[in-house]
């Protein structure tokens, strides 16, 4: 009963939460959608904690999407070991990148009272979530070894029958606990966008990609202002 409960169960839950809840929080309150940066109020090491996670995140991200859409493409360049042993390397050191970012980040909030004061309950959610998904990623990645090799013969399937309303558990109810430790936290993650700031992913300006530059005019005399000696260039504020 436990395989239904997270293996079909959890998964279109998560599914119909993201949906019903990211629809309803962009109509009802859309503009309170954003990331909730803290990088004014600290800055420097944000920086070194959070280019590490989230360019080990999006290795892995994508690396995931790519099995999941053409596994034969995978499997074709696993062919030869010398390839699959420079991906398996590779996407284990994204996988240290991801969690050393992630604890740095986690330091961060704890070390500045300032943090701690905006720091939500969700906030600390999403962090335990995030270092179960990295942990337990890293956890297969070393011991459950050759992912990107039964991934896409294995996940892959699973995850295609759930898209077409048709679950096959059979393969995934057998695989190690870590494996299937790192499936239900995808899950749980995927179920909390809404509630989260992560919700600010799916809101992205894409459209920012193609549309047409601004031109900004200037509308002062460069002489004037380069040769001027006031410590205020241009108009200066009437207000008192």
């Amino acid at each position: 009963m436990s395989n239904y409960f997270f293996f079909i169960g959890l998964p279109y839950a998560a599914l119909v939460i993201l949906l019903v809840g990211s629809i309803f929080r962009y109509m009802n309150f859309g503009f309170k959608v954003s990331s909730l940066s803290s990088q004014f109020l600290e800055s420097r090491e944000l920086f070194y904690g959070n280019r590490p996670f989230h360019w080990g995140l999006m290795f892995l991200f994508f690396g995931h999407l790519v099995a999941f859409l053409v596994p034969r493409s995978v499997i074709a360049w696993n062919s030869i070991p010398v390839r699959l042993v420079i991906l398996e390397v590779v996407a284990f050191g994204f996988g240290i990148s991801a969690l050393v970012g992630m604890l740095l980040l986690i330091l961060r909030r704890l070390k500045h009272k300032r943090l701690l004061m905006v720091t939500t309950k969700m906030d600390a959610f999403v962090y335990v979530i995030l270092l179960t998904q990295i942990i337990s990623g890293l956890w297969v990645a070393y011991f459950a070894r050759w992912g990107s090799a039964w991934f896409p013969t294995v996940l892959t399937p699973y995850l295609k029958s759930l898209f077409l309303l048709n679950p096959d558990i059979a393969a995934v109810s057998t695989l190690p606990l870590s494996i299937k430790i790192h499936i239900v936290s995808a899950f749980v993650l995927i179920g909390m966008i809404p509630f989260t700031r992560f919700m600010h992913f799916l809101v992205y300006p894409i459209p920012y990609l193609w549309r047409r530059y601004q031109y900004v005019i200037w509308n002062w005399d460069r002489k004037k202002i380069r040769t001027s000696r006031k410590l205020v260039n241009g108009v200066r504020s009437k207000n008192n």
